[in-house]
């Protein structure tokens, strides 16, 4: 690894001279000021995800330089990059020169990959690769899924051998495969299904149950035998960084890192939380105890991860699935007098 990755402390930051305008009644000045500009850059793509705005944000909250990629949705705020333009990934690298590529941009969603397979290749896997190929000495973290493995022998170590069920968890395999052969210094960060500050609630497969669990009127069945182990994105950023930041200071830092929350749940456990947590009824809630015929993709029955790599570093919170389920949930609230008696 090249030893300009290892930045002094001396050089965490800069000042950079910036135009203002100010505005005071019948006068306006224009005042040149010092800005500070965070010497450590990163790079996080998919920054307009659920996964990618949260990582991005903690970067942005931590003194980084942060600049976020997306595409469909990047402008105002964010870059526009093709991700599959290798011309376009190369141009933004060489322009920005990240110390650290935050590589969130996936179609993560088991039953589209199934039913888009080679778009999901093409991102989940060329993608990912000629991204690592362009890094050069960029610290690369690549977020993977606990979908690689087939959940019937947990919890699983880093080592352990993937099998992946589904084509989701077979894309992002070999898309892990990609990175760490074209770029030998990267790290690979494979976590559960995730919750956090959606725009929607259907972009999570947590959140999107929000609306049954408040329409209390009718019976709703829910999945009561695949455990799962819902994370915070916000956490989950925070690991993003703590590594980024470890591996500044120490180049041997690599290769493959396992994260998740620690509460084990099925989706009818986690709907009767949400319903808790906001002092919500959930008697409507009717747990399923077999798997449906024909409800799309295969999905591991406990893919649960052993994170003791990154708990050994010192790194890895996490926070309360009531809690963070309501930080994040109650704009979403039908009934706003339960605002009031949730909050106050």
């Amino acid at each position: 690894m090249n030893p300009s990755m290892i930045i002094p402390k001396e050089e965490m930051g800069g000042r950079e001279k910036e135009l203002k305008i100010h505005f005071t009644p019948g006068h306006v000045e224009v005042a040149e000021e010092n800005v500070h500009v965070p010497f450590r850059r990163v790079l996080v793509t998919g920054a307009t995800g659920l996964l990618g705005r949260a990582v991005y944000k903690e970067f942005q909250d931590n003194d980084w330089y942060t600049v976020g990629c997306g595409y469909s949705r990047a402008r105002p705020r964010f870059e526009k990059c093709n991700l599959l333009d290798a011309d376009a990934v190369r141009a933004m690298i060489q322009e920005f020169q990240p110390h650290v590529i935050v590589h969130c941009a996936a179609e993560r969603r088991p039953d589209v990959v199934e039913s888009q397979t080679d778009a999901a290749i093409q991102l989940n896997v060329s993608a990912a690769g000629n991204l690592a190929k362009e890094a050069g000495v960029s610290f690369v973290i690549y977020i993977s899924t606990d979908y690689v493995f087939d959940g019937r022998n947990p919890p699983y170590d880093v080592n352990d051998t993937p099998n992946p069920l589904n084509l989701y968890g077979k894309t992002k395999l070999e898309g892990e495969r990609e990175v760490l052969r074209n770029n030998m210094g990267a790290a690979v960060l494979r976590v559960p299904v995730l919750y956090g500050d959606v725009e929607k609630l259907e972009e999570s497969a947590i959140t999107v149950m929000f609306d049954k669990v408040q329409n209390s009127t009718d019976l709703i069945s829910i999945d009561h035998c695949q455990q799962r182990f819902p994370t915070y994105v916000k956490d989950v950023g925070r690991v993003c960084r703590q590594l980024a930041e470890s591996r500044l200071q120490d180049p041997s830092l690599r290769g493959i890192f396992h994260f998740s929350g620690n509460e084990q749940m099925t989706k009818y456990e986690m709907a009767c939380a949400i319903a808790d947590a906001f002092s919500l009824p959930s008697s409507h809630l009717r747990p399923i105890t077999e798997t449906p015929v024909g409800s799309g993709a295969l999905r591991p029955h406990n893919p649960q991860l052993d994170c003791s790599r990154l708990e050994n570093l010192g790194i890895g919170h996490r926070t309360p699935f009531k809690q963070g389920i309501k930080e994040c949930l109650w704009p979403f609230l039908h009934d706003k007098r339960w605002r009031q008696s949730v909050f106050h």
